[in-house]
């Protein structure tokens, strides 16, 4: 049968304990416009106290995901004056949209940014919609006030090595030479980097760990010099290459976990986007931050198979660190098509999403018939509906890799929405991302961020 009055579908077969939490779902969600519509964001100016908001996506290859973050965080930037906006990409590629959002000078990198598998995931008309709008809106403001676009990732070893190596060519030579010894075994992985954690793994080479530990040191004792030397008031060089030092070790010891299997090497990656975020809010005073990453980061893994498998996540950490200071915000749709490769390193393809399984999120959210919707249960909202929402369920995650033939064991896995996230932004039919041509758009300036 289906409920009168709403188009909330109820099946015959369904357990009345899952009826109840969709109707419960139903009677709280807040429909929402269409992403693009200019009053799609004005929901979300209740989270405009906090210092940290994160927000998800249940694929990396979703354009509502993305338009609806994007204008998201431009409520929050102008409305409630957020300046920091920290994403699931590597450091030194979001820097070249840091410098073109912020109006500097390129920085020094090796190679074009956004090239490495997959390109499609920050390289796309949403993302550069939204540091068109970022740039725009930076353009009128005092150079210490502009909102900043960060990397949060631990992936860009080869480019990170180069900047440090870069920076210390122009400050210091003998530092230069010096970094160069240390980082010089490490050099020649730099371009297969997981090929370096396997050797050493399997004990055809000794680690490199002791050098970059050393290298790292190095430059946080010469902490004041370098800043001087820049002659920075703020320092923003100096935690530029400091970063890149630190990317640097993380990345070293990231690869070799790869090859120890468990849990260690997303702990490793999560541990330091969350200590990266640290950075960033202790960087400047007035440090309000919006965080873009993927659901599985975004919420609490403690609340998920991830976390009761020893796993944790910045959405975890910066809970503990921030308390109701950090609101954690999921995304999620039903079905449409994603943007997605069938395997690590394979062409990108547009890919139908299948409908969401039984006994999961997802069916629930589909069954409320509401489009699109916001469902907020913090503080007192938190009653009878986190009541509903403390029950396990199926949670779909589809990443850069989509393989429908196995859905169930390769995307899906268990959760506790309640303890999971704070709010959960829902979309029942989706769409792919749009990725970017191979051409550079006429006009555009030198400090083009996207590599085209």
């Amino acid at each position: 049968m289906t409920a009168s009055g709403k188009g909330i579908a109820i099946d015959d077969q369904i357990l009345p304990e899952r009826a109840a939490l969709v109707a419960r779902l139903h009677e709280a969600g807040e429909p929402l416009p269409v992403a693009e519509a200019p009053d799609f964001a004005d929901a979300f100016d209740r989270f405009g106290d906090a210092r940290i908001v994160l927000l998800g996506e249940a694929t990396h290859g979703t354009h509502e995901f993305y338009a609806a973050r994007a204008a998201i965080t431009q409520r929050l930037i102008e409305k409630h004056g957020f300046n920091i906006v920290a994403v699931e990409g590597d450091w030194p590629d979001i820097a070249r949209i840091d410098d073109y959002v912020r109006h500097n000078a390129p920085r020094p990198q090796r190679g074009d940014p956004f090239l490495r598998f997959p390109t499609w995931m920050w390289r796309n008309e949403e993302v550069l919609g939204f540091a068109d709008w970022l740039r725009q809106h930076n353009a009128g403001l005092p150079e210490t006030a502009r909102a900043s676009m960060r990397g949060l990732d631990v992936y860009s070893l080869g480019v990170s090595i180069h900047a440090v190596v870069a920076y210390l060519d122009a400050h210091d030579s003998a530092a230069a030479e010096e970094a160069r010894r240390r980082y010089g075994r490490l050099t020649r992985w730099q371009d297969e980097p997981q090929e370096y954690g396997q050797a050493v793994q399997h004990g055809h080479l000794a680690g490199c760990e002791e050098a970059v530990v050393a290298q790292l040191r190095t430059l946080l004792a010469q902490r004041m010099q370098l800043i001087a030397r820049d002659g920075a008031t703020d320092g923003e060089a100096y935690l530029d290459v400091e970063q890149n030092a630190r990317i640097v070790r993380a990345a070293e010891s990231y690869y070799r976990a790869m090859y120890r299997g468990g849990g260690a090497s997303w702990n490793l990656r999560d541990r330091h986007m969350f200590d990266t975020v640290q950075r960033l809010m202790a960087h400047r005073q007035d440090a309000r931050a919006v965080i873009w990453a993927h659901n599985s980061h975004v919420g609490n893994a403690s609340a998920t198979a991830m976390g009761w498998r020893g796993e944790f996540n910045i959405g975890q950490l910066l809970r503990t660190a921030y308390g109701e200071d950090a609101v954690l915000i999921g995304f999620g749709t039903d079905r449409g098509t994603v943007a997605a490769a069938s395997d690590w390193g394979a062409e990108m393809q547009v890919m139908e999403l299948r409908p969401a399984r039984q006994h999961s999120w997802e069916e629930a959210f589909r069954r409320t018939g509401l489009a699109r919707s916001l469902t907020d249960w913090r503080g007192a909202k938190r009653g009878g509906l986190a009541d509903v929402l403390s029950q396990s369920l199926l949670e779909r995650a589809v990443g850069v890799v989509y393989r429908p033939q196995s859905e169930l064991s390769s995307h899906y896995f268990e959760a506790v929405l309640a303890d999971q996230f704070d709010a959960y932004v829902w979309f029942e039919e989706t769409h792919a991302v749009s990725p970017l041509g191979a051409e550079r758009p006429h006009g555009a300036p030198e400090t083009w961020p996207f590599g085209l």
